[in-house]
């Protein structure tokens, strides 16, 4: 897992701005602690920062191969799982290897099949090759979007980078951020290609991007496709047991120490008690880590989300599973840090808003880190095998608009509570959800005869796993990688995704509760109490010192008037925010308070220019 940026001019020779390479690539340092590398020649040049997992000695970068024609370079960032067999055959067809990483597997199947090499990989990825035999720049993204990957364009060429804040780094880039890019601030509904900085774009999952001296060019290489499903019941679920299982076999690889994260819920247990089945053969236990907060499983009080606390089901998997298991308990002071937040506004360069569940996260892999360097998430499963509770809300399902926004603002607070009248006017939020909205269902297909229901079904699960989990799995990255840490999603693996997005709901909630397939497919790994147990997402703190502390931190800010936040966030719905009388303890009440010190942070570190005509 790795930091990757570079530059392609074709009008200078960009073997002299070392300078600005370095910049560019010393911005990647928390994703890659372990080496640095840059590479230039001509037109190009390349920058990478190792996080070394596999090959821990031979998988430098920016690695590079010269031809007859031309010198193939490139600098890649994530894990290929099927990097053995794909070795295999290209040693059959004649490549001979220096080296036992992944990374020579990719840049050699990049020689052997150009960017159809993108079709055969399994893994979370994003890699750069500057193919001197053609002069050209071919930037590839994984299906799902797991690793992130941005570019810029410039009159003569590109910069590129993991995140924004490599390419930011070149003075070629300007930080700039128009209404279009703060509206994607202020509503989740992470539209693709999209990266909020003005005149900078993702490079959109399943899609290679080709920079030649004609210009820019896409080519989509997989998408999410409706097709039928003709297995009954008992196959289906033998089928995700079977797919598991090799997923989670093949994300156990590594050189390097490996965990996963447990939360107790169904997704994070089926795939630890799967990993510590398939180390255990081996004479291996796994580890485990989770979050919890100083006093909560005591103390806790449920509302509509949280019904139950974490801890005690975390617990249970880790008797049953044999983990050497770590609760990671944080106290209210921790998560408050005015520092920590500023860290993970340096990982997202974007101000989130999620407060205390992003803060509680870094603060979690770093806890982390100190132990393994790899970690098993259970991402992406609640958007897989329909977990969420707006797969059971009937409002949800019938809303026309994104499922997740159709209870948004109960559970999570209301970002246009505080911000200016005229800002919010000139954003008009509920015009570009729609407009977001009819464009993400527009390209969903529909099954010969099938029922309205199914198809309503089939278009909640696609928008989830096109636009929401995108959100999510950025997330993770971030505050992962701001601390060294690799993590790995199993159920993002697109056999998995393909194959359960195609079986009907009916079979997805074949007995009335969420996840069916997912539950009975891991039944023999679970203690009962898990199996029995509803969703609970991610935890928040009910600390009421959290939310007091938030209110001193805002009465600091508003005790700067002139600051730029007020450009866009009204100062009486802030301060009102403060004089509560008791103290702000749910997540919706804090939101505007933590939207408030995200947004005064990132302007503080980032001084982007604002466009707010």
């Amino acid at each position: 897992m790795c930091g990757i940026t570079g530059w392609v001019s074709f009008d200078r020779d960009l073997t002299t701005e070392a300078t600005a390479l370095d910049a560019m690539t010393e911005t990647m340092a928390c994703r890659g602690p372990d080496a640095r590398g840059t590479w230039s020649e001509g037109p190009a040049a390349l920058g990478h920062r190792r996080l070394a997992i596999i090959d821990l000695p031979g998988g430098r970068q920016p690695m590079s191969v010269p031809t007859p024609e031309g010198t193939v370079a490139m600098v890649y960032s994530g894990e290929a799982y099927n990097f053995t067999e794909l070795r295999r055959e290209l040693t059959d067809r004649g490549h001979r290897f220096t080296t036992d990483s992944d990374t020579e597997v990719v840049l050699h199947g990049y020689l052997e099949w150009g960017d159809a090499v993108a079709e055969r990989l399994n893994g979370m990825y994003a890699f750069a090759v500057w193919d001197g035999r053609h002069d050209k720049l071919v930037m590839i993204r994984d299906r799902m979007g797991i690793k992130p990957f941005y570019y810029y364009r410039t009159p003569d060429g590109v910069l590129f980078g993991s995140e924004p804040k490599a390419i930011l780094a070149n003075p070629l880039a300007r930080a700039r951020v128009t209404l279009d890019g703060l509206r994607e601030l202020f509503v989740m509904i992470k539209t693709p290609g999209h990266a909020v900085w003005d005149g900078m774009a993702e490079v959109e999952p399943g899609t290679v991007v080709t920079v030649d001296r004609s210009g820019l060019s896409t080519r989509v290489y997989w998408r999410l496709e409706t097709r039928p499903h003709t297995d009954d019941r008992d196959t289906t679920i033998a089928t995700v047991r079977s797919l598991l299982d090799d997923i989670v076999r093949r994300q156990l690889v590594a050189d390097v120490p490996r965990c996963t994260l447990l939360s107790g819920g169904l997704d994070s247990s089926a795939m630890t008690s799967l990993a510590a089945r398939q180390l255990a053969v081996h004479g291996e236990k796994v580890r485990s880590f989770a979050v919890d907060f100083a006093g909560q499983t005591d103390n806790f009080v449920a509302d509509e989300l949280r019904g139950t606390p974490d801890t005690p089901f975390v617990h249970d998997v880790a008797r049953l599973a044999g983990t050497e298991h770590q609760d990671i308990v944080l106290d209210s002071d921790a998560l408050s840090d005015p520092d920590v937040r500023e860290r993970v506004i340096r990982a997202r360069d974007l101000p989130s808003g999620l407060g205390d569940m992003d803060t509680s996260l870094l603060l979690l892999f770093r806890a982390i880190r100190e132990k393994s360097t790899v970690a098993l998430s259970g991402e992406s499963a609640d958007e897989v095998f329909g977990g969420y509770l707006q797969f059971f809300d009937e409002e949800a399902r019938h809303a026309d608009t994104f499922p997740w926004l159709a209870n948004m603002s109960r559970h999570f607070g209301e970002d246009a509570d505080v911000v200016r009248a005229d800002i919010a006017k000139a954003l008009d939020l509920e015009g570009y959800v729609a407009d977001g909205y009819r464009t993400a269902v527009a390209g969903i297909d529909r099954l010969e005869g099938e029922s309205d229901f199914e198809y309503r079904m089939r278009r909640m699960s696609h928008l989830h796993l096109t636009r929401f989990v995108r959100m999510l799995l950025d997330r993770k990255d971030r505050m992962s990688m701001a601390v060294g840490l690799e993590v790995r999603v199993p159920f993002c693996d697109h056999r998995l995704v393909e194959y359960v997005y195609n079986t009907p709901w009916a079979l997805k909630s074949f007995d009335g509760r969420e996840k069916s397939l997912l539950r009975e497919a891991t039944a023999d790994l679970l203690p009962k109490s898990v199996y029995d147990r509803v969703k609970s997402p991610y935890p928040s703190t009910q600390d009421p010192g959290y939310a007091r502390a938030l209110q001193e931190q805002v009465k600091e800010l508003l005790a700067r008037p002139s600051h730029p936040v007020f450009d866009l966030l009204d100062r009486d719905r802030v301060r009102a925010a403060t004089e509560r009388d008791t103290p702000v303890s749910t997540q919706a009440a804090r939101r505007g308070l933590e939207r408030a010190l995200d947004l005064a942070g990132w302007l503080d570190l980032y001084s982007p220019e604002l466009v707010l005509g």
